[in-house]
């Protein structure tokens, strides 16, 4: 872990601390998009698990969608499972309420607890593959434990 950066090492203490075996990994290449993420680990672009930070914007509280990699958020569904208008959150935002940057925000290890939804097409994989605090950070998961970090919900824009 000594050779992680700091805050790949938050993810990987987060996942220990969680009691998931999982380990991070820092790649040569960035990992910052879904694209990018699925060329370098070798996957399907929708086994890359995006996390997405939005902002409510009557209570201004931070929300996390973890979404497959091939789909866009219906920020309307977004919405109607929190009774309030949402937009996506911006760079200071994000960094403010999460403590990473956008291009390698984790879906755990967050600075505040975040509402949290899953998209349910992550479910469709066995293995997926998250951020991990950096821009070319990663870690693989099982999508049943994926399940653990929030809940799950059709959320894709048709």
């Amino acid at each position: 872990m000594a050779s992680l950066s700091k805050s790949a090492r938050r993810v990987q203490k987060a996942l220990w601390e969680m009691g998931l075996p999982y380990e991070v990994i820092e790649l040569p290449q960035s990992t910052r998009s879904a694209e990018e993420a699925a060329r370098a680990v070798g996957c399907e672009v929708g086994q890359i698990a995006k996390s997405l930070v939005f902002r409510g914007k009557n209570s201004g509280r931070p929300i996390l969608v973890i979404a497959s990699g091939k789909n866009h958020v219906d920020e309307e569904k977004l919405s109607s499972y929190l009774s309030e208008p949402v937009e996506k959150a911006d760079a200071d935002f994000v960094k403010k309420e999460t403590g990473f940057s956008i291009g390698g925000v984790p879906p755990i290890g967050h600075a505040k607890p975040l509402v949290t939804f899953i998209d349910e097409d992550l479910l469709g994989y066995e293995e997926i593959w998250a951020a991990a605090g950096t821009p070319n950070a990663v870690f693989k998961l099982s999508s049943r434990d994926l399940a653990a970090f929030g809940r799950i919900v059709p959320i894709k824009a048709s």
